[in-house]
This record gives structure tokens, sequence and C-alpha cells, in this order.
């Protein structure tokens, strides 16, 4: 067995259009499980310069999978492992969202891992 790690990570500034819309930060943080191995989930970890308060919504397959919100000014870090596997062709993206009209800062890093 191999396993390999991955990351999607940066810092994104969007504009919220509602903490019900979610929206995709960057196609960077976006990602399918390649073939001939499984994927989890490690962590996320996450910051807010915002003085209000975002989520971040792991997409996955185009529907949300986990909601993390991230308190204003503030981070989180959330332990992922073990809490599934994702097959070969799965797809996931890191989505955000805001109060209607915030401009927001985010710094994340979701940490991945895949298994041969």
């Amino acid at each position: 067995m191999r396993s390999t790690p991955r990351f999607l990570q940066g810092v994104y500034r969007f504009e919220g259009k509602g903490l019900d819309a979610p929206a995709l930060l960057d196609a960077a943080l976006s990602y399918v499980v390649p073939d001939g191995v499984t994927m989890q989930p490690v962590y996320l970890r996450a910051g807010n310069a915002a003085a209000e308060l975002v989520c971040l919504v792991l997409v996955r397959d185009g529907r949300p999978m986990r909601y993390f919100p991230v308190g204003a000014k503030d981070g989180t870090h959330v332990a992922l492992r073990v809490v599934e596997d994702l097959e070969p062709g799965t797809s996931i993206e890191l989505h955000a969202a805001a109060p209607a009209g915030v401009c927001a800062t985010v710094v994340v890093d979701l940490g991945l891992v895949e298994i041969a």
C-alpha cells in the first residue's frame, strides 16, 4: 500500500452572496480522485480575516458533503481522517459563503491522502 498526500490550499478573496449561496472559491480548489486510488480527506484548517462569519463547504460530486463555519477573525481546524473513503472519479471542491455583500479573505488548507 502506498499513500500520497495532496493539498488544496491558498489565500482567497471573495464577496458573499448569502450564507445559503456557497460558490467555488477558485478552480485550484477542485480535485478528482484518480483511477486506481481511493482518497481520504485528512483535515481542514481555515482562517477568516473578515469581521463576519464565513462558511466553507466541501462539495462532493456537486452536492454538499461537509459544512465548516469559520468565525469572524477566527480560525478552525477539523480532523477528517477515517470519515469516509472517496472512490476513483469522485470530484471534490471547496466552496465558500458569507453574508450578502461581505468581502472576505480566507486562508484554507485541505489535506488529503491518496491510497493505492
